[in-house]
């Protein structure tokens, strides 16, 4: 396939551009950043830049993981937010129907489901996250404008029968949280193995088994994330103590993490339930909290990437311009 790949220059992209190509598919990148995938720089928000590449690049599926995130807020007004995610997310739709395609893969956000109240984690369980929660209230820009492109997805599916598959991820990016501060970055990274990261290699492999099974699927949204060991019946244990239910399920946890100067979670607010991604879309992703456990005992590489000094091409290009 003649696939388009947005966001061809993140994260993301450097990942999934490969395995693509390694399949034999044929990747047109097209990033607002140059990058070793990207074959076209330019923006989803404008409509002409995503109609020339259609017309001249013979494209037949779209990946697009292209977007403003979360930590964009401290840097871009709300209109960029909607000129990217939304208008941006629209433009491939209109070129995709146009074009009549069967595979639409839209990179989305479990952080869409997360309100203010859930984020506040207030309340005395922790809160089970499946497709099935909402009402949706997100908290930020970024997340309402996430749901607002995964409402024209289900729209475009309902009018056009293009079909779409919308992932969920949960937490992959390398570099230190914007937010979280009172553990070091890998201990963090390797606690949210627990309930909300995923590795980017594994979320590159959802994108192939989403493209893969999209004329099957018509329009899912799949929360894409490490399964998780917990049980529902946990979620208040969880809350007033994860330590204990972590080791548990795992006895050798708490020893492997005090030699490494580690700490498990206190407490553990919410969960995503990967489950019926692996269900209906076939796929598991292959690292959870039992490989960071492995790798410990081993004394092996982390099986996660963690790169404090992380900064992503677009921001790189601003800085130097």
């Amino acid at each position: 396939m003649r696939i388009l790949l947005t966001g061809s220059s993140g994260w993301l992209g450097r990942f999934l551009a490969p395995k693509l190509k390694a399949r034999g598919d044929v990747v047109v990148g097209l990033d607002v950043a140059a990058g070793a995938h990207t074959d076209v720089v330019g923006t989803v928000a404008d409509r002409a830049v995503v109609d020339r590449v259609f017309a001249e690049e013979g494209i037949e599926a779209v990946i697009h993981a292209g977007a403003l995130h979360k930590p964009d807020i401290v840097r871009y007004g709300r209109q960029a937010f909607v000129d990217v995610n939304v208008t941006g997310t629209l433009n491939l739709l209109e070129a995709a129907a146009r074009a009549g395609h069967q595979r639409f893969v839209f990179t989305s956000t479990t952080s869409l489901m997360i309100s203010q109240q859930i984020r506040d984690e207030a309340g005395e369980a922790a809160v089970w996250l499946d497709e099935t929660t909402g009402p949706l209230a997100p908290r930020n820009v970024y997340g309402v404008t996430k749901l607002a492109a995964e409402g024209l997805c289900r729209l475009f599916h309902a009018e056009h029968g293009l079909n779409a598959v919308v992932l969920r991820t949960s937490r992959f990016f390398p570099e230190e949280d914007d937010t979280l501060t009172d553990l070091p970055g890998e201990n963090l990274k390797a606690n949210e193995f627990l309930n909300r990261r995923l590795t980017v290699e594994d979320a590159a492999d959802a994108h192939l088994a989403a493209l893969d099974k999209a004329p099957g699927l018509g329009f899912e949204v799949f929360i894409a994330s490490a399964p998780t060991l917990f049980e529902r019946s946990e979620a208040g244990e969880l809350k007033r103590d994860a330590a204990t239910v972590v080791a548990r399920h795992f006895p050798q946890a708490p020893e492997l993490y005090a030699k490494r100067g580690w700490r498990l979670p206190r407490s553990i607010g919410r969960v995503y339930d990967a489950g019926r991604m692996e269900r209906l879309l076939g796929f598991r992703c292959r690292t959870d909290f039992a490989a960071v456990l492995e790798a410990l005992e081993e004394g092996g590489k982390l099986p996660f990437h963690h790169d404090p000094a992380y900064v992503s091409p677009k921001e790189r290009g601003r800085a130097s311009a």
